[in-house]
């Protein structure tokens, strides 16, 4: 179970990753992936998975596959 500075972490992810977190957030994240191997994963797949989505190409999909995606992964908001 993450602990109270795991979540913490998670809540700042996003600033830290775009390079948009203060020095000192910066060195908190740092501190807190030296010490907790579960958040070190976390943040390393996340910024994998952000620099894959933004240089790759875009996958052709047909609407119907698209829309069975969003679906699937509950994002009803973007379904037509």
């Amino acid at each position: 179970m993450p602990s109270e500075n795991c979540r913490h972490m998670l809540a700042d992810l996003s600033d830290y990753l775009d390079g948009e977190a203060s020095e000192a957030l910066c060195a908190e994240i740092e501190r807190q992936m030296t010490g907790c191997e579960e958040c070190r994963i976390v943040v390393d797949t996340l910024g994998k998975t952000i620099f894959l989505y933004r240089e790759l190409p875009r996958p052709e999909m047909s609407e119907d596959a698209r829309r069975r995606l969003y679906q699937s992964l509950d994002l009803q908001e973007y379904v037509k």
